[in-house]
């Protein structure tokens, strides 16, 4: 069944960059097994900016990379939509959320009315 997601991107400390590289959005990772699956729909948020730049498709299922200390489990994604800076994306608030209930989360679960919300604000916002 398809779910919908929030996916956090960046750090406190590490910001993302204002300018918008699509060709970055092609993984995300997570310490612990994500529960996201393949087809699976998210909207990207920047940490720090507090805000949504970017509608992806989960387009691999979750692999783990032992080799790696942190954050290894990754899956691939496929950009959809994208605003072009992050100045221009519209708050984290447009979906219904709020930055203080995303603690420490490398993703979290959005009801389709939360993900289309999201959707037509980075859809607006990229226009």
């Amino acid at each position: 069944m398809l779910q919908h997601w929030l996916l956090v991107r960046g750090r406190a400390g590490r910001l993302l960059p204002d300018d918008v590289d699509p060709a970055a959005l092609r993984g995300h990772s997570s310490t612990r097994r994500p529960t996201v699956q393949k087809a699976d729909l998210a909207v990207c948020y920047a940490s720090g900016w507090q805000n949504l730049f970017a509608v992806v498709e989960v387009v691999g299922d979750p692999e783990n990379d032992p080799a790696r200390e942190r954050w290894r489990w990754r899956f691939a994604l496929r950009p959809l939509l994208t605003v072009r800076r992050l100045s221009e994306a519209p708050p984290v608030e447009a979906a219904g959320v709020f930055p203080r209930s995303l603690g420490r989360h490398s993703y979290i679960r959005l009801t389709p009315a939360q993900f289309e919300a999201a959707r037509e604000a980075i859809a607006a916002a990229a226009r």
